[in-house]
């Protein structure tokens, strides 16, 4: 693997982590991942003929289940840059023209050529520096439609000395330095700066994750 450009980070997965990652997310949730991942991306609105881009999309198991709501006029972008990822997102929607793979770091400005109705940052952004994750924010945005909706699926806003001694020991043991930081800015006054309004916020996994979600 080269060398990491954040080595603080956790987010630049080893060949290993990348294959198994999902069902090293379950684990480390007490099986509960598959559970508010699933209830998570449901409550994303979709319509027919929608545009999704999902950054940081890993191995497709969230486009996976947009799928199920997705008519035959909707698309989904997956960005990534493991190869692992690319593999897994591309032999899951194998034969299915609606969803694409971009090979594309997500941390530094691209520009894809089309804006979309739904844009989904999940478990990605915590893993950064605060000056990148503005970065990735404005990618985001940029690619947002007027009126379109961004999605942000992260770590909820919490008091780590107030969480029960197993889920911090599991929490300081998988998360990077930068995941603590994360927990102590207040999102949806980031989301403000960028102009975005009508705010909506669910919580999951005994409120230490949250969907919050934004209209440009």
């Amino acid at each position: 693997m080269s060398k990491k450009l954040y080595p603080d980070s956790k987010i630049e997965l080893t060949t290993t982590i990348a294959r198994h990652y999902d069902s090293i997310m379950n684990l480390v949730t007490f099986g509960k991942y598959h559970s508010f991942i699933n209830r998570a991306i449901g409550l994303i609105e979709l319509q027919p003929g929608f545009r999704i881009l999902d950054m940081g999309c890993g191995t497709g198991r969230n486009a996976a289940l947009l799928k199920e709501r997705m008519d035959i006029g909707s698309h989904l972008t997956g960005i990534d840059i493991s190869p692992q990822m690319e593999k897994q997102f591309l032999d899951r929607f194998s034969g299915d023209d609606r969803f694409k793979f971009i090979s594309q770091r997500i941390d530094v400005p691209f520009e894809l050529g089309i804006t979309y109705d739904v844009v989904l940052i999940s478990f990605v952004i915590h893993g950064f520096p605060q000056e990148v994750r503005r970065k990735i924010l404005q990618n985001a945005i940029d690619h947002l439609a007027v009126g379109g909706r961004l999605y942000i699926l992260d770590y909820n806003e919490f008091d780590m000395a107030r969480m029960p001694a197993h889920h911090r020991f599991i929490f300081k043991a998988v998360e990077c330095k930068y995941a603590f930081d994360f927990l102590n800015y207040d999102w949806k006054s980031i989301l403000k700066e960028y102009g975005l309004d009508d705010y909506t916020s669910q919580l999951f996994y005994n409120q230490y994750v949250r969907l919050l979600s934004a209209r440009k």
